[in-house]
């Protein structure tokens, strides 16, 4: 057998598998290491809208629950005791602008920097625990692009799905037997290469020290773990799909066809949840360079993000904002009409919908529009913190992996959950 030498970006992929090995001071000398109820299913939902939120047009002034309805807010009224806007939150130290994105759901320090190394997302985090309760673990989408939230906990960007026609067959569609038979082989393959990483790094464990030691048990961790998530696979290829009332959608290639996408996308995700096929949805939303077909738009939407406060773009940058919150408000009225058990689909499933950018037209990284809805929580109002001394953002996303049936108080920056959001 070839012998093994791996180095400090060593990777083992498979079948639905990318695990990086950590960074082990033996591969590196002289050199530091970097820094229920079964019936009560609980799913979160995670949205970022990557350039921005015009927030003079989101955050009411007035706080608690009879807030004043703003311009952005509209569109969700008949589900406004089912969802809470949050003001002044920031992830601290997430800066660089557009880069933030990357930090959305990890709240890693400085993702604009050479040196950075992002940490595991919210969705990974819980998937690592619940994800095996679903056909799929979680699915990371996107509108345009590959942009993707999600990320593993070696710091891995896990690559998002952005055409809706492969999401849906995925989903939905069985497949011939000569299909079902090679994913089967895929699978095995991948039992494979778990049977080999396993040796190979029983053999690099005796060569570790201490600290060493400490990291390869939590790298073994997460082998076990993605070992079970293979025999799952195995399970659910042997198990039919589910059906649904929906042709399989054809893809739209234009950028600037925006509400035809984002409806696409949110299809896919209410039938996911509904049919129960996965529990944990990230979604990079819509943006670019395009002109959106809005009527009274006539600029790019990068552009209009710039407004440097020109009141020309704001008015056309409100325009395509405002359906971004009529999408989000149908989604929701969606999911609350649902029936799930003694619940609604709605309940079940704690949604955020946000931006990385708490000003678009000066890459402000702070005070970061936020809308959480849906959950066990007490919704129906305007939580506003000090910009100037606020949680982190992070204590949020305790909350949601609370509601998730996780136990944990903590969350990278996050040390507790979100104050004024309670449980129902």
């Amino acid at each position: 057998m070839k012998i093994y030498r791996p180095d400090r970006r060593t990777f083992l992929r498979g079948t639905g598998v990318s695990l990086a090995l950590p960074w082990l001071q033996c591969l590196n000398p002289g050199t530091a290491r970097a820094a229920g109820n079964p019936g009560d299913v609980r799913r979160m939902l995670a949205m970022n809208s990557p350039l921005g939120i015009h927030t003079p047009l989101l955050f009411p002034e007035k706080t608690g629950r009879d807030y004043e309805v703003t311009p952005y807010l509209q569109p969700l009224q008949e589900v406004r005791e089912h969802f809470t806007v949050i003001s002044g939150l920031m992830h601290p130290m997430v800066d660089g602008g557009h880069a933030a994105e990357k930090s959305f759901l990890t709240g890693a320090a400085h993702p604009g920097h050479s040196s950075f190394r992002n940490s595991i997302s919210l969705d990974q985090y819980a998937a690592e625990q619940i994800g095996h309760e679903t056909r799929f673990p979680y699915l990371s989408l996107s509108v345009s692009g590959n942009s993707s939230l999600s990320w593993t906990r070696s710091g891995v960007q896990i690559p998002a799905d952005s055409s809706p026609s492969k999401v849906f067959a995925r989903l939905f569609l069985d497949g011939s037997a000569t299909e079902k038979a090679k994913r089967m082989e895929q699978i095995k393959d991948g039992q494979s290469i778990m049977d080999l990483v396993g040796q190979q790094s029983r053999e690099l464990a005796r060569k570790t020290g201490r600290e060493d030691s400490e990291t390869l048990d939590q790298y073994f961790t997460s082998v076990r773990e993605v070992e079970k998530r293979m025999a799952q696979s195995e399970i659910w290829e042997k198990s039919p799909k589910p059906k649904v009332d929906l042709k399989q959608p054809e893809d739209i290639k234009d950028s600037a066809e925006f509400t035809a996408r984002m409806e696409m996308i949110y299809d896919l995700i209410y039938l996911a949840f509904q049919t129960d096929s996965t529990r944990l949805i990230t979604v990079s939303s819509a943006g670019g360079n395009s002109v959106v077909n809005l009527k009274g738009v006539d600029d790019g939407w990068h552009n209009l993000s710039h407004h440097g406060k020109d009141p020309a773009k704001i008015e056309q940058l409100a325009i395509i904002e405002r359906e971004e919150m009529r999408l989000l408000g149908t989604l929701l009225k969606r999911l609350h009409s649902t029936p799930e058990g003694g619940s609604t689909l709605l309940d079940q499933t704690a949604v955020i919908f946000g931006s990385s950018l708490g000003n678009a037209s000066s890459h402000n990284n702070s005070n970061l529009p936020i809308i959480a809805a849906g959950g066990k929580f007490k919704h129906g109002q305007h939580l506003a913190f000090d910009p100037q001394d606020p949680p982190p953002l992070c204590n949020l996303y305790v909350s949601y992996l609370q509601h998730l049936g996780l136990e944990t108080d903590k969350f990278s920056s996050g040390a507790g959950t979100l104050t004024g959001l309670e449980l129902a």
